[in-house]
This record gives C-alpha cells, structure tokens and sequence, in this order.
C-alpha cells in the first residue's frame, strides 16, 4: 500500500491549534511521507516546481506541479507522497481542523 523507500520527508510545523495545523513539508529526492489518512480537509501549496507521486493503496501516479500551485482535497484521503522528481522538493499543507471556526474569526 505504500512506497518502499527508507527517506523521510520531514515536516515542520509552524502553527498548530484548534482549528488550523500548517506544517512545512520538504523532500529529498525519493523521499516519502509513508502511508496517512488525513482526518481534516486540507490544502497543499508548493514552494517549489516539482512530481508528487501519490500511492492510493492500489496504484502510483504522478502530479507534476509548479511552485505557487494549490489544491485542495477533502478529509478521508489515504495515500502515500513520494517526491518523483530529481531534485528536492517542498510545500506547504494547511489542514483545517474546524472550518466553522473560520468563518467566524476576525477579518
């Protein structure tokens, strides 16, 4: 179900509340996440141009993406993240731990 590969990505929390949790992500090349389920919606910023390949339990497949590009993907998602490129990569994740809460903070 996952990657085989001995290379972690490493991630780096910069906020975690109770509503939002932001964590960096960087890749060496073919570095990995290992296999998570994420609990919360969450978005993906990349920093840098770059492959994600993403292990859905049955199958690989990549997405190349450019550094600024987002996306957004509902909580439930399974998967492993391998950097598929040939030279590090990395992004910021911004998981939304209560989204009603957002809509009522302060502008």
């Amino acid at each position: 179900m996952a990657f085989q590969c001995t290379i972690p990505a490493v991630p780096t929390v910069q906020q975690d509340d109770s509503t939002i949790r932001i964590t960096r992500w960087d890749f060496p090349t073919g570095a990995v996440t290992g296999w998570h389920r994420h609990e919360w919606p969450y978005f993906v910023i990349m920093l840098t141009d770059g492959i994600l390949r993403i292990h859905d339990g049955k199958s690989a497949r990549d997405v190349p993406l450019v550094a600024g590009q987002s996306y957004m993907r509902l909580a439930g998602i399974e998967h492993d993240v391998m950097n598929g490129s040939e030279h590090p990569i990395a992004f910021v994740e911004i998981e939304v731990k209560q989204p009603e809460a957002l809509s009522q903070a302060p502008a």
